[in-house]
């Protein structure tokens, strides 16, 4: 019998709800968001939190924009009761901000809480205690009026403790732990009870959070137990319904964008979604989701690279690059027909239209990232890409006659360098390919005369010096003509190209020449001063790869 067995595993249970609502809601405001990476976070990592690290991921998620910060747990850590107190002592919070921490519902806990949020000017006491029914029968062996006495038994002594300090400013939340795993009725019943301790009202709202503690359902069932929760809780108008998704189902920001539309207002979650197991509701993602589709998320999320160093220097975590809107490699295309739809849509994109490009839901600047990481070039790249990082890197706007010559080329290279081939690698193979115009002949001293047929008399280097003369329509013929009757060749130009490489007085052109020699087809480059030199050594190019 094979021990991958899925018949020891019974289906989640849903709530019964008729006429819901929430599959034609849409997110139109960003939540309430909460942070819980000093607290929720710091206690999944194997090495926690120094309280060095603390201070520079607390200064970090200040500056992001939270104004809920969860800061620890501090009756149950020594190290987070100190850092508390130094938030405060220290006057470390902005006037703005609540600073958040966590008990248990238990009267020593309760207390040596408020020992540490002695002085602070607002704060949140996050009071919890485990309502599910396996926790209820196999952890606390309590029933359900035993584990509502315990809700309203911490409720009590938050208030009581709250009271003697009315220096303070003071939200009080509870969570019924383990929400997804209580019948909802009976999580309704409890925080009940607890709203009546506290009789909050509409300008002194309590926060009710609906963890999600271990996600196990889909995120379609969770909506339905927010809003069955929203639709029987008796004082909503007096609460603030905040969510607390976890990942273990890998869709952790999926329930908490349905719980939102299900009716509630407030979003716990982490940057980067690190948290026990496969990790709390990510923020960044679900912030940025919002962000894409034109709704302000009101944090500012547009130093991606900061807020990652200020993550992994404190969790001693690493993102994936392919972690949504934050990874190395997010706004990366390797493929070729991708990194040709990303070319010409970038190049469509104007300030004054609205962000319409292939494969990029948004424009990778607004995170502080640049185009020139977009489009990188592997094996599997095209002509698009490789024109691409030549143009950004380099001003090279090769035209598609020559992309289609130098893809094959660049691919070859990567098949056997086996990665990833950066500018610089791509540039000295453009070159070594095209701009061949001094070996084994250079340009020498010439000149151009302009009549009814224009004449080139030219001199060209080598290991001996030739002189060639020739007529012909322009430049590029009398040059061509000239060097076919030194050389005995048919030389053809096909294709030709030429655009500024860079401006000012010292400007410099470059030109690109398609030549059929004696029915072959080579390409020449060559970059001058002089618009007219650059063209005729490109013409030499051509005759160079052909003698060699």
């Amino acid at each position: 019998m094979t021990s991958f067995d899925h018949t020891k595993y019974t289906p989640f249970q849903p709530v019964v709800i008729e006429n819901r609502t929430w599959p034609d809601q849409e997110i139109t405001k960003a939540p309430i968001w909460s942070s819980v990476d000093l607290r929720d976070g710091n206690q999944a990592l194997v090495e926690p939190m120094t309280v060095e690290q603390k201070k520079q991921f607390f200064a970090l998620l200040v500056d992001v924009g939270f104004k809920e910060i969860e800061v620890g747990f501090p009756a149950a850590s020594q190290l987070d009761f100190d850092f508390v107190r130094w938030l405060i002592e220290e006057n470390k919070v902005p006037d703005d901000v609540y600073i958040q921490v966590l008990t248990q519902a238990r009267p020593e806990l309760i207390a040596r809480t408020y020992e540490s949020l002695k002085g602070a000017k607002k704060a949140i006491v996050h009071v919890y205690n485990s309502t599910s029914k396996t926790q209820r029968e196999q952890v606390f062996r309590l029933g359900k009026d035993g584990i509502k006495e315990i809700a309203v038994k911490g409720a009590e002594c938050v208030k009581e403790h709250a009271a003697k300090h009315p220096e303070t400013e003071w939200v009080f939340q509870y969570s019924p732990e383990s929400f997804t795993g209580t019948e909802t009725d009976f999580a309704v019943e409890v925080v009940n009870a607890v709203a009546d301790v506290w009789q909050p009202t509409p300008d002194n709202k309590i926060i009710i959070n609906l963890p999600a503690t271990v996600e196990v359902a889909t995120p379609n069932r969770f909506a339905d137990q927010i809003e069955y929760f929203c639709r029987n809780v008796k004082q909503r108008d007096n609460m603030i319904i905040s969510l607390h998704t976890h990942n273990d189902r890998g869709c952790g920001v999926a329930a908490a964008e349905l719980g939102l539309m299900a009716g509630a207002d407030r979003i716990e979650g982490t940057l980067l979604g690190n948290g026990e197991r496969t990790g709390n509701m990510d923020v960044v993602t679900m912030a940025m989701n919002m962000y894409s589709q034109g709704v302000d998320p009101e944090l500012v999320l547009s130093d991606m690279d900061r807020i990652i160093s200020v993550v992994q220097a404190c969790t001693l975590l690493q993102v994936h690059p392919r972690h949504p809107y934050a990874g190395e490699l997010v706004f990366t295309a390797f493929s070729g027909s991708h990194q040709d739809a990303i070319k010409k849509c970038l190049a469509n994109q104007t300030a004054d239209k609205p962000w319409d490009v292939a494969y990029l839901p948004i424009d990778p600047t607004d995170v502080g990232r640049s185009y020139q990481e977009v489009i990188r070039v592997n094996s599997q790249s095209g002509k698009g890409g490789i024109a691409y990082t030549l143009e950004q890197e380099y001003g090279l706007a090769l035209p598609r006659w020559l992309q289609v010559e130098f893809s094959p080329i660049v691919q070859k290279f990567a098949e056997i360098d086996g990665g990833v081939v950066d500018a610089q690698s791509m540039k000295k193979l453009f070159e070594d390919s095209f701009m061949t115009g001094s070996t084994p002949y250079q340009l020498g001293k010439y000149d151009l005369t302009k009549d009814d047929i224009d004449t080139v008399n030219a001199e060209l280097i080598g290991s001996e010096n030739v002189q060639i003369s020739g007529n012909g329509n322009g430049a590029l013929s009398a040059f061509s003509t000239a060097l076919g009757e030194h050389f005995g060749m048919r030389i053809d130009i096909i294709q030709y190209q030429e655009h500024a490489l860079t401006v000012g007085s010292d400007a410099q052109a470059i030109a690109y020449v398609q030549a059929n020699i004696d029915g072959d087809r080579f390409n020449g480059v060559a970059i001058h001063n002089d618009i007219v030199s650059a063209s005729i050594q490109a013409v030499l190019a051509t005759v160079n790869q052909k003698i060699a």
